[in-house]
Parts: structure tokens; C-alpha cells; sequence
């Protein structure tokens, strides 16, 4: 369905896991999210961190990022600078398409199909494992804004609000949240 313009509702394009602290996901069919944990089955998922740099730094602190979400229009802009790299390459969860995940606020809810919601805790700040993965790819995931302020276009990082399941093809509904909005913080 699209919108007056021409533009598509924001949706869900695919969606990953995997049960090991790889770098990229696997795609799959659908994903359950979990109140409070994350990814069912992903290695990323607990009330904790999970994320090992950060468990290593302080094992009990919360788990502001139990799902991963990037945006495709990101891998559009990749592949255009020559770089091969597909939903779940980047280790997300769920790929969106149509929706400016930059620049939504924290605590933006993100409505999932039926049931899933997640809540937006911050900016996913890309480590030197994109490099890693393809030389090169860690700057071009890095911009700067007209002030000079660098900007980190490698995803968002949410909590998990109410479980559900999430399927590719899905529609996602944005509910902003109340008073002034906070920009989203690397996290």
C-alpha cells in the first residue's frame, strides 16, 4: 500500500538471529521477541548485557539493546560506495525499510505486527568488527553533520516492550513519546 506521494508505509523487511556472538545474523521466516529480553534464541537477548565488550565492563548492567534495527535504505548507500553487504550482514535483527530510524527520538515505540513493540534506547555505535567484516566499511558507516557532529548511521538499539512475532513483509507503526524529544545517543 502506498502513501499519498508515493511512499510505502514503513515495514519490516527482513528479520535475523543467531544463537552464537558472531558478527552477522541469520535471516529467518519470522523472529519472537520477548518482554524485557530481546531476540528468542539470539545470543544478544537477556534482561543484562549480553553484548561481551559490555559484559566485560559491568555483567549487571541493563540490556539497553536487546534488538538491532537497521535500516535498508543504509545497505542502498553501501553497495551504491561498492561495498557487498545484505540484511543481517551488519548483525541487526529486524531491517526496516521506509522509516528514518536516525531520526526518531529516545523512546520512540515501534509497533511490530500484531503484538511486538520495542522501545528505542539509543544509537548502535559501530566497532572496528565492521572493518573486519569488509575494510573500509566501519568509515562508511560514519558521517558528519553541516556542524561538524558525527553521525552513526550503523542502526538503533531497543528494548523490547511487549513480545510478539515479527515477520518480514510486516508494518511498523511509530508511536512518539511524550514531551520534548531526546535525539538518540550512541548506547
Amino acid at each position: 500500500m502506498s502513501e499519498p506521494g508515493g511512499q510505502r508505509e514503513p515495514q519490516v523487511l527482513a528479520v535475523h538471529a543467531s544463537d552464537v556472538h558472531g558478527f552477522s545474523k541469520f535471516a529467518e521466516p519470522s523472529v519472537h521477541l520477548l518482554a524485557g529480553l530481546g531476540v528468542e534464541g539470539d545470543a544478544h537477548a537477556g534482561r543484562t548485557v549480553q553484548h561481551r565488550s559490555r559484559v566485560a565492563r559491568n555483567a549487571s548492567a541493563p540490556n539497553l539493546r536487546q534488538v538491532h534495527l537497521l535500516h535498508a535504505e543504509l545497505f542502498d548507500e553501501l553497495i551504491e560506495a561498492g561495498f557487498a553487504v545484505f540484511p543481517g550482514d551488519l548483525g541487526e535483527n529486524i531491517t526496516t525499510r521506509g522509516i528514518d530510524l536516525l531520526a526518531l527520538p529516545t523512546g520512540a515505540r515501534l509497533h511490530l505486527g500484531a503484538q511486538a513493540v520495542v522501545e528505542l534506547t539509543g544509537l548502535r555505535n559501530p566497532c572496528s568488527q565492521i572493518d573486519r567484516f569488509q575494510k573500509g566499511l566501519m568509515a562508511a558507516t560514519l558521517s558528519r553533520d553541516a556542524d561538524g557532529g558525527l553521525v552513526r548511521k550503523a542502526g538503533v538499539m531497543a528494548v523490547v516492550v511487549s513480545g510478539g512475532e515479527v515477520c518480514a513483509g510486516g508494518i511498523i507503526a511509530i508511536e512518539l513519546p511524550a514531551g520534548e524529544p531526546r535525539p538518540l545517543e550512541p548506547v
